[in-house]
């Protein structure tokens, strides 16, 4: 019987990640790139969403492959990193052939809310979404924890930010045979987070004492009436990886199986006040079955969720999951 083992992320090949942030502010960004090209499909579940050529990734649209996606904070605000994705790649002579002498980069980005944490008017911009790109070079920069688009994650927000807790940027990757499944997710969700395995709670909305745990569905049930605003600083975002061939549309499909993970790990998820997204890419030729990978693929991504989490440090006045 051929058993799933943990590898390391780099071991992936064919495509670079790269992160770069403003630690003052509280903001980041983390990018991947696929010089080649990589197929790529898009689940949104959250009400909420910033991104940025979404529509790329539906299969009726033409383009069959994109050269980057951006993960970033900043809100709306954020979008402009792609600006410095696009102009590193077409410096390269990376992007889609329009029969002219120069080529048209296609890069999606999605974006999570972090302006309450550290300087509302710092934001990833495109000297922030280039440097990321040369910091994938040479085998990349990607840590897990307060970096890339996890640099101003937080968790466990529905009372305000005095309540809540510092989140990060996670990562996981598998082997099975030949097939390889990673995930990479910057937590900045609305609810609590959940170790998959064993139920625990290991971050989320806290006491007055802000050492101890609320339920954030509890807290909801508490008042049933409609809340028109539920303090929208949310979002999480993540990109599933993998060297198994499929095209777009199975990729959408492999995505939306993913959600499974977020939702195994996040209480509550997909609410108005979220934008959760997850995009999955395939950046190989392997064969392999694709509700097998989707499968994997959102236990991978639980499990990511769990290093985003206890990898964060306390920052910003918020505290992190070791600090409990």
């Amino acid at each position: 019987m051929i058993k799933k083992h943990e590898i390391g992320l780099e071991e992936i090949k064919g495509i670079r990640i790269g992160q770069a942030e403003n630690t003052d502010a509280g903001t980041g960004c983390t990018v991947f790139l696929s010089e080649h090209g990589m197929a790529a499909g898009l689940d949104v579940r959250g009400g909420g969403p910033a991104s940025r050529e979404s529509e790329l990734l539906n299969p009726l649209a033409a383009a069959q492959v994109i050269h980057g996606i951006v993960l970033a904070g900043g809100s709306a605000f954020g979008l402009n990193a792609a600006d410095g994705v696009m102009q590193y790649l077409e410096e390269r002579g990376i992007g889609f052939d329009v029969g002219l002498p120069i080529k048209v980069p296609l890069v999606c980005q999605s974006d999570l809310f972090d302006l309450t944490v550290g300087n509302p008017y710092v934001r990833p911009d495109k000297e922030m979404g280039y440097a990321a790109c040369v910091n994938s070079e040479n085998g990349g920069n990607y840590r897990d924890g307060n970096y890339g688009a996890g640099c101003g994650a937080t968790v466990g927000k529905f009372a305000g930010m005095e309540y809540c807790m510092k989140s990060g940027i996670g990562s996981y990757a598998v082997q099975i045979g030949e097939l390889q499944i990673a995930a990479v997710v910057a937590v900045n969700a609305l609810g609590d987070i959940f170790d998959w395995k064993t139920g625990e709670k290991i971050a989320g909305l806290l006491k007055e004492d802000r050492r101890t745990f609320r339920d954030t569905e509890e807290m909801m049930c508490a008042d049933t009436r409609a809340v028109e605003n539920k303090f929208t600083g949310n979002t999480t975002i993540g990109v599933v990886i993998t060297n198994a061939e499929f095209d777009k549309a199975r990729l959408c499909k492999i995505a939306g199986m993913v959600h499974d993970g977020y939702a195994r790990s996040i209480r509550p998820v997909h609410t108005s006040a979220d934008g959760d997204s997850i995009y999955a890419v395939s950046v190989g030729n392997i064969s392999a079955d694709m509700d097998l990978t989707g499968s994997v693929a959102a236990e991978v991504m639980s499990e990511a969720i769990i290093r985003a989490v206890k990898s964060a440090k306390s920052a910003y006045g918020f505290p992190a999951a070791e600090d409990l």
